[in-house]
């Protein structure tokens, strides 16, 4: 397939480099060249093959962490917030009582359902699959849930879980262990991966994002020690530091949120790349689309705007904390503006060859993207059951290069000119009014 692919990029480039000179073709491609192979490709791939070659270090210190975990036994909070989820807490709290790890707590935290998930949650309650049901009678939003939970939590360490995941059996044992490598690792990731990827083209894109850009990409930025996400689907949190941050803030991307007030803290987070949480993921582009500008306005709400003093020098500075904050903002945010013009000025500069370009673009894209797929492969825990989602990989251009990047600029916009995101039904109007009030 590759030597088929670069064939036709031969044939095409040869005729196309006969009429166009080197400078031209360093202007016409310097985006992929200059920005995203850089990025997403080079720097991936080495410190994947770096991390492969050193990996008996990586067991050793695993090992003894893990030996570590299990002579202290901690109890652990397994703490869920959610709205309407009572027909999807059965399957979490099922896949909690097949864990490795066995002394925790379980709490469920109600924020104002309008269906059945009091009956459902109290009947679990009573049957002893679930510690604690705590159930807010008016909606405060997701980050109100969490925090109200976390009043009732005994455990030296909390995980937050979607209340619509579930676990690999080892799940819990693996998130915990990355707190046993450092005293000061204070906050753990885990893998989010998607649950329902045959359900349609749509899911199956994100399946292939998902291994992409968090089991890889998340792994890659840990190392450089740059991580600067933990997801709210699957967090784990040293107690005593989760209180003294101030827990969950408003927001659309509370999770972003919540990591960046580690790091200024003086914290460090770290990502346990397998620690598997598996999710649900919008099945229609619509949803999808919705989704996404949610997530990416958070941003520009809060990197943009509450973090900002990241990058200057004081108590909360430091280095590795702004280039966090910096390599999220250039490649989710400002790198996006000038894909835009960039298209724009290829398209003004070269109307007679634009196809011709965005081929050649397409099929060179089409090989990078392969061997990224081969450095998933490398890293996934479970090769065998995600290697048919290669099929997918000539459509990624379109998905994360087009899609998503759209998504994301029609969502920035509306947050600098707008502050859309305090108008999000995804918060309560009254929480985000007062959010907005205190500028969070």
């Amino acid at each position: 397939m590759i030597d088929f692919i670069c064939k036709i990029i031969d044939d095409l480039v040869g005729g196309f480099s006969r009429n166009v000179s080197v400078d031209t073709m360093v202007t016409i491609y310097f985006y992929l060249v200059f920005i995203e192979f850089p990025r997403y490709y080079l720097l991936e791939t080495t410190l994947v093959l770096w991390r492969k070659l050193n990996y008996r270090k990586y067991i050793r210190q695993k090992k003894e962490a893990r030996e570590k975990l299990f002579i202290e036994n901690p109890l652990i909070t397994i703490l869920a917030p959610g709205k309407n989820e009572g027909r999807h807490i059965f399957n979490l709290v099922r896949s909690l009582r097949e864990q490795t790890y066995r002394n925790y707590e379980v709490i469920i935290v109600d924020d104002g359902s309008d269906d059945d998930t009091p009956t459902i949650c109290r009947d679990l309650e009573k049957a002893g699959y679930i510690d604690r049901y705590v159930r807010a009678d008016v909606r405060g939003g997701k980050a109100s849930a969490a925090n109200f939970g976390l009043q009732f939590a005994n455990g030296k360490y909390v995980i937050h879980l979607d209340a619509d995941s579930s676990l690999d059996r080892d799940a819990i044992e693996k998130i915990l262990i990355p707190f046993y490598y450092d005293d000061n690792i204070k906050a753990v990731g885990g893998v989010v991966k998607v649950r329902n990827p045959r359900d349609s083209i749509c899911t199956s894109m994100q399946a292939l994002e998902y291994l992409k850009t968090i089991q890889v990409g998340r792994m890659v930025t840990n190392q450089l020690g740059i991580l600067h996400i933990i997801s709210g689907a699957f967090g784990a949190f040293d107690r005593q530091a989760l209180l003294h941050v101030g827990g969950w803030d408003i927001g659309p991307g509370l999770d972003g949120d919540l990591t960046q007030k580690f790091r200024k803290a003086k914290f460090r987070v770290y990502f346990a790349e397998d620690a598997i949480c598996m999710t649900s993921v919008p099945v229609k582009w619509s949803a999808l689309f919705r989704q996404r500008q949610r997530w990416s306005k958070s941003l520009v709400r809060f990197r943009l705007r509450k973090h900002a003093d990241l990058f200057r020098p004081h108590r909360h500075f430091s280095f590795s904390n702004m280039i966090s904050n910096l390599e999220g903002i250039l490649y989710d945010f400002v790198f996006n503006y000038v894909w835009f013009f960039y298209i724009v000025i290829l398209i003004m500069e070269h109307p007679d060859r634009i196809a011709e370009i965005f081929i050649i673009g397409y099929l060179i894209r089409i090989i990078f993207n392969f061997v990224a797929f081969g450095v998933i492969m490398l890293v996934t825990e479970r090769p065998r059951e995600e290697k048919w989602l290669i099929k997918f990989v000539p459509l990624s251009t379109f998905y994360t290069g087009y899609f998503l990047r759209f998504a994301r600029l029609v969502a920035h916009t509306k947050e600098i000119f707008f502050f859309s995101s305090y108008k999000d039904s995804w918060n309560p109007r009254k929480t985000s009014e007062i959010a907005q009030a205190e500028g969070i």
